[in-house]
């Protein structure tokens, strides 16, 4: 495992926001298959001081009375959607793999690289014209990202915001989303 590289960051937040989320990247070769190289966030979430300037950056950026929910990817966008909705004092709601909610559901399915995906969420998960900030750790190719927002619009929510921790700008995800803002706090 390597830190991911640090010189010459960018983010959507600034330089010292990329650099403070790169710090806490590692590297991990050849996962979940060879060839691939997984950036690990853990050490991010673990770290009290720098999760909390991260969860305090995404609010502030977005702005505290901008959302009135926020949706988290499963899983890893779980951890995120938490801590700001605690922060700010909204909701959350979670966006999960087929066959993990108990009620009726609104679905999405979207293509991987080696099959295709179904998210989900409930139906009355929001009210219509809920604002929805939608949170999630990366930003690859685009697909899981286009489904939730897709989620929240058939559920009656209005996406209010994306972030993610870690944008693979190389895959060009954003241009996928477009013309919704995507707001990446470090882009590699």
């Amino acid at each position: 495992m390597t830190e991911t590289h640090t010189t010459g960051v960018r983010g959507d937040s600034g330089p010292q926001v990329a650099q403070l989320v790169a710090s806490r990247v590692l590297d991990v070769p050849d996962f979940p298959k060879p060839g691939v190289v997984f950036k690990d966030l853990m050490p991010l979430f673990a770290d009290g001081d720098v999760f909390r300037e991260v969860i305090d950056g995404i609010i502030a950026y977005h702005g505290r009375d901008s959302f009135d929910a926020v949706a988290g990817i499963e899983a890893r966008g779980f951890v995120l959607a938490a801590a700001i909705a605690y922060a700010t004092g909204v909701g959350v709601v979670p966006v999960r793999k087929a066959g993990k909610l108990p009620r009726a559901t609104h679905s999405a399915s979207y293509a991987l690289e080696y099959g295709e995906a179904t998210l989900e969420v409930h139906q009355d998960a929001f009210t219509a014209g809920h604002r929805v900030l939608v949170v999630d750790d990366v930003l690859a190719t685009g697909g899981t990202a286009e489904a939730t927002l897709d989620l929240v619009e058939r559920a009656g929510g209005t996406v209010a915001g994306f972030t993610v921790l870690l944008e693979l700008g190389f895959l060009k995800g954003r241009e996928r989303l477009a013309p919704r803002p995507v707001h990446a706090l470090l882009t590699v």
